[in-house]
């Protein structure tokens, strides 16, 4: 009888031990594969007040007082995707110091506006929307002035933060 006693708490404690195997394990891979997927989720709203601002270009190439319309790249990162949009604004530098860039996209119905340089205007080819270099609105439909993206120069390098906003309503909201 003494030796069933034995053999009987030695398979106990192995079968203890695999099953502490089995669960470390299985916690181990459940913290592999959920980790992932908890940041893909948290990741997005803790960026939400961060600004992502591209690179687009020399200040110093820019013409003070002409409007230019610049293309860059914006990279965005969701869950394990990462993509590169390609993006444009008009940008018109004030001074060395100040620079304003304009969303290309006319607040009243979202089409893509011009400059007119003979008659120092954007215009608007959908409706007929005119703007001048501050971006108010001097005839048209168009229910706001244009929109305005956040700037910033360091190293002589201009930065933009690409914003897209709703059309057709008089206040600037993003979407």
């Amino acid at each position: 009888m003494g030796q069933e006693k034995e053999g009987t708490e030695d398979g106990l404690k192995r079968r203890g031990f695999m099953e502490l195997t089995i669960a470390v394990l299985a916690a181990l891979s459940g913290l592999a594969i959920g980790l992932p997927l908890i940041g893909s989720v948290i990741k997005p709203s803790l960026q939400k007040g961060q600004q992502r601002f591209a690179r687009v270009g020399k200040v110093d190439t820019l013409k003070t007082g002409t409007p230019e319309d610049l293309n860059f790249a914006d990279i965005t990162e969701d869950a394990y995707i990462r993509s590169t949009d390609l993006h444009s604004v008009w940008v018109i530098k004030n001074s060395d110091t100040n620079v304003t860039a304009y969303s290309p996209i006319c607040p009243h119905l979202g089409c893509r506006y011009k400059w007119q340089a003979d008659s120092d205007h954007f215009v608007c080819p959908c409706h007929g929307s005119v703007f001048d270099k501050d971006g108010k609105v001097l005839a048209g439909p168009a229910p706001r002035p244009l929109d305005t993206l956040p700037t910033k120069i360091e190293n002589g390098d201009l930065y933009v933060e690409w914003e897209q906003f709703k059309e057709g309503i008089p206040q600037k909201e993003t979407i």
